[in-house]
């Protein structure tokens, strides 16, 4: 008995058990409350991810309500609902109760801590009933954040709160947002589209922070505003800059423009404001009226950029494109006997264990790399370069990209 519980402790300290090795490789596992899937619980299943996660994983949850407070500190994860309407986490958090009493989750209903966190296609809601203070539904300090196709709830303010004020990168598409006060409030750059905005509160609805580079700013474009008669389209303490581009305001909007807050009777609390007033518009409008500070001035930005050049990479300075179609490709490759090293451009994720064939049938297996940039296969004979020709993937395993993106991106197995 001793020896085979000896066996057990080395086998866990070297992480060698089959039942460990398949829960740290699996790149889906899924939630289902009744009990169908690998969790039933979406708390359950980020808890079993490795330590540390280099590699893609998509967390497929399953429609029903789910009242959990989550914490997303790991890279490369995805929340992925089975419908938007009917996959939904809610939970009921004011800010002034967890600064009150913190507990190691957040404030949020889901805060984020990782790089290349993405949500689609389900609800987050922040279920406290009160109008106007501080209530969460997304917080965080993570960048390359991407939330695609999801209703983000609250009624308190601050609804979606992305904070990573130096290199925070955030990307939303097809989404509905609805709060109170700054319920839009990202720091750093935010690029948002094809979205719906609704406010539940006399006040404004976005907010930007972009102090820490004069770069940073906040895109929206082709979106829909709306709220209670006499809501504001925006403000900001900080350092801002925002750029509207073909939005649409409805007629209950107040005329009151984008501004700065300031502290008449205690300028100490003012910050600092060097740069000056940067809104910028193009082709928006407030229906039944024509405000003069929504008139076209794209020409008066930095750069005077076109209208066509406005997009999600040009807003983060081309460091990130959560839009890009292209694929991870081959920059080299390494032949050392049996051995193949393939190196790509970007960090690339491993589905599965791939097989790969070339033209004349030359078999080579994964060995390892997912996760980084270089991955080795191994063949059974020392492999031939000459016969290292139309490599393709045999098995249903793929090789995908591993940054946060709008799509599912293959890589070019071609060699150069």
């Amino acid at each position: 008995m001793m020896i085979i519980k000896r066996t057990i402790l080395i086998c866990l300290l070297l992480n060698i058990l089959p039942l460990i090795t398949v829960a740290q490789e699996a790149r889906f596992i899924t939630v289902s409350q009744d009990g169908k899937g690998d969790f039933t619980t979406i708390s359950a299943a980020i808890r079993s991810l490795p330590a540390f996660n280099y590699q893609r994983t998509v967390i497929l949850i399953k429609n029903g309500i789910y009242n959990e407070k989550l914490r997303i500190e790991k890279d490369y994860i995805t929340l992925r609902g089975e419908s938007r309407e009917k996959t939904i986490i809610r939970y009921s958090q004011l800010r002034s109760d967890w600064d009150a009493k913190k507990d190691s989750i957040g404030p949020a209903v889901i805060n984020i801590y990782g790089d290349d966190f993405i949500l689609e296609n389900l609800t987050v809601e922040n279920t406290q009933p009160q109008i106007g203070p501080h209530a969460f539904a997304l917080y965080g300090t993570g960048t390359r954040t991407v939330v695609l196709n999801c209703n983000v709830i609250s009624k308190g303010a601050d609804t979606v709160s992305l904070w990573d004020n130096k290199t925070g990168m955030y990307y939303h598409a097809n989404c509905y947002f609805e709060g109170a006060v700054d319920f839009v409030c990202p720091r750093g750059w935010c690029f948002i589209r094809d979205s719906k905005f609704y406010e539940v509160k006399k006040t404004a609805s976005l907010w930007h922070a972009g102090g820490d580079d004069i770069t940073q700013k906040f895109v929206v474009v082709y979106s829909s505003f709306d709220g209670i008669e006499g809501w504001e389209l925006g403000r900001h303490h900080y350092e801002a800059q925002f750029y509207l581009i073909d939005c649409k305001f409805s007629s209950s909007m107040s005329a009151k423009p984008i501004y700065r807050v300031t502290y008449p009777n205690e300028p100490e609390k003012d910050r600092p404001f060097n740069w000056g007033p940067r809104y910028y518009f193009s082709d928006c409008f407030k229906e039944g009226t024509q405000l003069e500070w929504l008139k076209n001035n794209l020409e008066t930005a930095d750069g005077s950029p076109a209208k066509s050049e406005i997009s999600a990479a040009w807003t983060f300075g081309h460091k990130w494109d959560p839009e890009r179609t292209d694929i991870p490709k081959i920059i080299k490759y390494k032949i050392n006997g049996n051995s193949l090293l393939l190196f790509f451009d970007e960090k690339i994720t491993i589905i599965g264990k791939p097989v790969i064939q070339s033209n004349d049938g030359s078999i080579l297996k994964y060995n390892s790399g997912g996760g980084s940039d270089t991955i080795a296969f191994t063949a059974d004979t020392p492999i031939d370069k000459s016969r290292l020709v139309g490599l393709r993937i045999t098995n249903s395993s793929k090789i995908i990209a591993s940054s946060a993106s709008v799509q599912e991106r293959d890589a070019d197995l071609n060699l150069k």
